[in-house]
């Protein structure tokens, strides 16, 4: 039993691999990719034929390098990624709309990016069908909208 693992330590190493992506893709922390990247160079290393200890070694060495080298980069990336970009409704703030019913505190409909919205106006007065506003907050599938201050066609201030 012993030598049949000897002689196929890579396939211990590619259960390592699958172990540690799996760990990985509930985590997402980048700690057990880079882990598993080890792993992927101790199987390579068995393949070739080198001797359990080496095969050790140049997972660990391997895993060690990307830990340091390569998780920093992907960190930054990602957070970077994720912080600057906006998504689902918060891109909509600041985004020009037009209203196309008359928009008041109570009611109104207002075009949004080329999607019909349910409108109500944030300012104190009703916006007028074909007026250009800004959207000022959504709550649920309702867009508040205050009157813009640029032409329309113009670019408005997000």
């Amino acid at each position: 039993m012993f030598d049949w693992l000897v002689q196929n330590s890579w396939a211990i190493w590619l259960a390592l691999v699958l172990v540690f992506i799996a760990i990985e893709a509930i985590t997402l922390d980048l700690w057990f990719a880079m882990v598993a990247g080890g792993a992927l160079a101790g199987m390579v290393s068995a393949l070739t034929g080198a001797p359990g200890w080496l095969q050790i070694v140049i997972a660990a060495c391997v895993a060690l390098a990307l830990i340091f080298g390569l998780r920093p980069i992907a960190m930054r990336q990602i957070r970077r990624s994720t912080h600057d970009s906006k998504s689902g409704i918060d891109r909509l703030i600041g985004q020009e709309a037009l209203v196309l019913e008359p928009t008041s505190r109570v009611t109104g409909t207002a075009k949004i990016h080329g999607e019909t919205w349910t409108a109500r106006s944030e300012d104190h007065g009703p916006l007028s069908p074909g007026t250009h506003a800004v959207v000022v907050r959504i709550s649920g599938a309702t867009a508040y909208l205050s009157a813009a201050s640029a032409e329309p066609g113009q670019p408005l201030a997000s």
